[in-house]
């Protein structure tokens, strides 16, 4: 069969991204992904342990990112990504910008982190009072919020899972159950940290139902970063993507009824200890 009339493959634009070894959602974040860019991705090497505040420093350490950015420079990637909510809110924002600088340092990019870019969201939205949902132990937990004070924001409730491995794994509707449980009072916008917690399909229907702005560690990473493209993320009906999503805006179409939420993956239980406060 001759193809030769296609012209070869359409020129690609390239996100590399550096995640965790032990990152699971690759699919999710191609999902906000517009067609003529690639994701290009590489992993942090293993290290014997469990989601803590030891492994976000050690996952972030300027001499792995280094490593990681060498290994997409092949990619020649336009932008270069951090997806890994803990390991870039573990230093407070000063840690924050350093690890910036030593990416962009290597690579010779602009680069974003997933901690830097939900302060970046949070300031596209307004939003300085945020409900707070995290799969994380409460120490881990307790940093992000120290990380959010130091820069400003204030968290109204949090919602925690206590876990320190297989995040991954733990369903949609649990998750929407911490949401339901972390937003009260008047939180300007909720917040679902971990780029290993699935979150895409189950944005757009909390926003829906609870009437604020609903963001994700995966979502404002992509967003972020394809911001620096001079491009958008793609994706369903949410506020941090599309403007007439947002509180006070005039859709031009509705937000989908808060429907049954899909349950996502869910091999196995999702939790070892937890807590709700």
């Amino acid at each position: 069969m001759d193809v030769s009339f296609l012209g070869g493959p359409h020129p690609q634009r390239g996100v590399g991204v550096v995640a965790p070894f032990d990152f699971a959602l690759d699919r999710e974040l191609w999902r906000w992904i517009p067609d003529e860019v690639s994701l290009h991705l590489t992993r942090t090497p293993y290290v014997p342990v469990e989601v803590s505040l030891d492994l976000a420093r050690l996952v972030s350490e300027h001499e792995t990112l280094a490593d990681a950015v060498r290994a997409l420079a092949a990619a020649e990637p336009e932008v270069l990504a951090y997806a890994c909510t803990s390991g870039s809110f573990v230093g407070g924002t000063a840690g924050e910008r350093a690890m910036c600088e030593a990416m962009t340092r290597e690579g010779a990019v602009s680069s974003v982190t997933t901690s830097g870019a939900l302060l970046e969201a949070l300031d596209e939205l307004g939003a300085r009072r945020i409900a707070l949902v995290t799969p994380y132990t409460w120490s881990v937990t307790r940093s992000l919020e120290e990380y959010l004070a130091e820069a400003g924001v204030t968290v109204t409730a949090r919602a925690y899972l206590g876990l320190t491995r297989h995040i991954w794994k733990v369903p949609y509707r649990d998750v929407a159950d911490m949401a339901r449980r972390a937003v009260h009072g008047s939180a300007d916008a909720l917040f679902i940290s971990c780029t290993n917690l699935p979150t895409y399909d189950v944005i757009p229907q909390l926003e829906a139902e609870l009437r604020i702005p609903v963001i994700s560690a995966n979502q404002v990473t992509m967003w972020s970063a394809l911001r620096r493209l001079g491009t958008r993320a793609v994706g369903p009906y949410q506020a941090l993507i599309d403007p007439a999503a947002r509180p006070g805006a005039s859709p031009l179409k509705p937000p989908a009824p808060p429907q049954g939420l899909p349950d996502g993956p869910s091999a196995g239980p999702p939790a070892e200890g937890g807590g709700w406060t």
